[in-house]
């Protein structure tokens, strides 16, 4: 019984939660996932390995507004280390987002950088 109120209470928190908070929460994850890239490309001897960080990267990286075009440099020297898995749904992403893409003919600036950037991965990544 316990463990029901307790879900029922968190549901309910979760959902009185505003959107400032969603925001805040988002530009943390924002903000630590750039952190472990520089650190990654600025001072390798600190730098560990933290899948939530590079799955934020990976689900994020097409994005201007949270990866600048400085980060999303660093971010492809990064992804030409990246083997297994990972790199094989990061390559079928990008190719299913450039064909999804390329099917509609009016697209904004934003979605012609998203496409770009997709390109970019695809090219660097399926060379191997």
């Amino acid at each position: 019984m316990k463990k029901i109120l307790k879900k029922e209470e968190k549901l309910r928190k979760r959902e009185e939660g505003t959107g400032e908070e969603k925001k805040e929460d988002q530009s943390k994850a924002t903000e630590k996932a750039l952190e472990y890239l520089s650190c990654w490309s600025e001072r390798k001897s600190e730098w560990k390995f933290q899948k939530i960080r590079q799955t934020w990267l990976l689900q994020h990286m097409y994005d201007a507004e949270k990866v600048s075009d400085a980060s999303f440099s660093i971010t492809m020297s990064y992804l030409e280390n990246m083997r297994g898995t990972a790199r094989d749904v990061t390559v079928e992403k990008a190719e299913a987002m450039i064909k999804e893409d390329k099917a509609d003919a009016s697209q904004s600036e934003e979605e012609q950088k998203r496409i770009k950037r997709a390109l970019e991965v695809v090219r660097l990544l399926s060379v191997d």
